[in-house]
């Protein structure tokens, strides 16, 4: 399987995995799932400032070939929050428990790092012992519980809140957005490490 970064064509793969997760679950806040074209939107706005991974399996047929997606945005709008993002990741169900996550976390965090992020938060819908041990393997510590927040399938969902300190012990660089980094770092051998 090979890690690599998300194109705008990727958007019909990353939906077929999403959408059960909004028609099916708590997982996702979301009510209704997006269209294609609000996910090429989503893929296209992401990837102005920040990294969208999936993963690939060549020798799946090509309209199954995606089988995860990990992606990084915006945590808060004010300005002293801007080297803090929020991290998701969604792995097609009949691939989970293979170490896709781990993979996609990895690569992610290594292309934050090189942008010169110093904090990821994730937030998972509880009760979600796997997402709660992904987040747990990688470092992330539990920060709190935010209870009864989201109102989903006749009923109240609670989500438990992850940071990850990226290590960069440096004064803070203005992060830089993803295609600058592109333009002037391998990716490629960020991704060869995950």
């Amino acid at each position: 399987m090979q890690i690599r970064l998300a194109t705008e064509s990727d958007a019909a793969a990353c939906l077929r995995i999403y959408k059960p997760v909004v028609e099916n679950t708590a997982i996702s806040f979301e009510e209704t799932a997006p269209s294609v074209e609000e996910m090429t939107l989503r893929i296209r706005k992401t990837l102005t400032m920040w990294p969208w991974l999936v993963c690939y399996d060549p020798n799946l047929q090509p309209d199954q070939s995606i089988v995860g997606y990990a992606y990084a945005g915006t945590h808060r709008t004010r300005a002293a929050y801007r080297w803090t993002v929020e991290s998701a990741i969604y792995i097609d169900e009949n691939h989970r428990g293979k170490g896709i996550g781990n993979r996609l976390y990895r690569g992610l965090f290594g292309i934050l790092r090189k942008q010169w992020y110093r904090t990821v938060v994730a937030g998972a819908t509880i009760p979600n012992p796997a997402s709660v041990k992904l987040h747990e393997q990688l470092g992330f510590k539990t920060i709190g519980v935010f209870n009864n927040i989201g109102f989903k399938f006749n009923q109240w969902h609670s989500t438990q809140w992850f940071e990850l300190d990226l290590e960069t012990n440096h004064a803070p660089h203005e992060p830089r957005p993803l295609p600058e980094l592109l333009a002037n770092d391998g990716l490629a051998e960020i991704l060869r490490q995950t």
